[in-house]
């Protein structure tokens, strides 16, 4: 149950311990000059979400294991149905992952946050 609380959270940029308020200020993860504008505290249930200074640098390993899955996926993609040339398999990697980056950071920071914090339906109901 736990994972799909989670899930909720991280696809809907909401709050991990009340899922009420944003997390980032803007809801189109496209709009490349506010991509990352995020809340100090959630407006619902006050949740810091930047524990210590810093605290974000762990969702780098998130957003590694992000593309590392979008490599896989792409892979399969690729042998079961495209059969590219290397060239034109590696091009089409490097576009999506261009094309993804934005979405890749937001869920990479709102899973980092699940890590840390879990749902408190004190809260959401509150």
């Amino acid at each position: 149950m736990k994972f799909f609380k989670a899930l909720y959270s991280i696809f809907n940029n909401k709050c991990p311990r009340c899922h009420k308020g944003d997390v980032f200020k803007h809801k189109n993860p496209y709009d490349l000059g506010n991509l990352f504008n995020m809340h100090a505290t959630c407006n619902h249930s006050g949740l810091l979400y930047e524990k210590e200074t810093g605290f974000f640098y762990g969702a780098m390993y998130a957003s590694y294991g992000l593309s590392v899955g979008w490599f896989i996926v792409w892979y399969v993609i690729q042998n079961f149905f495209l059969n590219l040339d290397t060239l034109e398999f590696a091009i089409g990697l490097v576009i999506s992952i261009i094309v993804m980056s934005p979405l890749s950071l937001r869920w990479s920071r709102l899973i980092w946050l699940n890590i840390f914090y879990s749902y408190d339906k004190k809260l959401a109901d509150a």
